[in-house]
């Protein structure tokens, strides 16, 4: 899904309606705050839906995604998988979702030749509303000119927001770009939990027959076997650092679920010297971390998922190199060399 919303914050002494709204909200009130779902009022449209702008009687703006019938999994599926993921998740790395709608109405329908009254049931989701929209509009779409400390920012968001849904633990399992959202801050939000699964304290793994997710951004054994795991998260997870870093869009060709192609491609252009040319205003410590997240990144995407890196190894990596500025393994002339 491409673009959510927020605005939800409240000043102390000062609530806002949305504020004081019940999680569970009326349809024809969802219905009013978007003009009827208005055209105008769409932000985009993806698998699991279409994603309006609602404006509040005092002005705020949520976001608000109408769920599809034709979904990769069943419409009530998804709306299960969100409110009982994301409903209670406070964390400043994922979407906040602030109200949901699961309401029938009788309407006439056709059915077997005939008009019948039955309950249609709409299921939508709202969520703060994110005005910078996507990841990938902001890196591909539309792309702004992103110094190398904000794509390092939102690096280190992805990663520590996933640290806390792994925690939980949950799996998001469609990690990519689309699904990456940001504030003015440039502060990211992990978002759409329509696939994710939700681990009891002893299970870490599980199969499934039915496969669904993005192409280019499916971890090997998820696609081929069914195996679904923390590690396939951080498959998605290295594409997105690599792709954030380098600033190159992963696309797999059409009716291609792998990314290899991709990969390999960076891996053999992104050497230490191409880093140092395409990065020419970083001083030593930043061309270190440009390395460093290329490094992770190639890490995340190894075919053997029990290769790849935990997302704790990950975050303690990138802290690091943060906090402790050695720059001295990585100077511009030994990358120019």
């Amino acid at each position: 899904m491409a673009t959510y919303a927020g605005g939800a914050n409240t000043e102390e002494n000062n609530q806002t309606v949305l504020s004081t709204l019940p999680k569970e909200l009326p349809l024809d009130f969802l219905r009013t705050i978007t003009d009827q779902f208005s055209d105008h009022r769409i932000l985009g449209t993806g698998a699991f839906g279409t994603v309006y702008t609602g404006v509040m009687p005092d002005s705020q703006r949520i976001a608000m995604k109408k769920l599809a019938e034709s979904a990769p999994v069943a419409r009530d599926k998804a709306f299960t998988n969100e409110v009982q993921n994301i409903m209670a998740l406070h964390h400043k790395n994922v979407v906040k979702l602030v109200g949901y709608c699961h309401e029938g109405q009788k309407k006439v329908v056709q059915n077997n030749g005939r008009y019948i009254v039955a309950d249609v049931y709409e299921s939508l989701l709202c969520y703060e509303y994110l005005p910078m929209g996507s990841l990938q509009k902001n890196l591909f779409d539309k792309p702004i000119n992103m110094a190398w400390d904000a794509r390092f920012k939102i690096i280190k968001g992805i990663c520590d927001g996933l640290l806390f849904l792994h925690r939980i633990p949950i799996t998001h399992m469609d990690l990519k770009p689309q699904n990456i959202l940001l504030d003015n801050n440039m502060i990211l939000k992990i978002a759409d939990f329509g696939l994710s699964r939700l681990f009891g304290q002893e299970q870490t793994r599980a199969n499934t027959q039915n496969v669904v997710g993005s192409y280019g951004y499916i971890a090997p054994e998820y696609l081929y076997r069914g195996e679904i795991s923390a590690q396939s998260d951080i498959y998605s997870l290295g594409l997105l650092i690599i792709e954030t870093t380098t600033g190159e869009k992963n696309n797999p060709k059409q009716n291609e679920p792998s990314a290899r192609e991709f990969i390999e491609r960076v891996r053999q252009n992104w050497t230490e010297g191409h880093i140092a040319s395409r990065y020419s205003k970083l001083n030593a410590n930043g061309l270190q971390e440009v390395k460093v997240c290329i490094e992770i990144g190639l890490d995340c995407v190894r075919i053997d998922r029990k290769s790849r890196p935990s997302i704790e190894s990950i975050v303690q990596r990138l802290d690091g190199r943060c906090a402790s500025k050695r720059a001295n393994q990585f100077s511009t002339t030994s990358m120019r060399s």
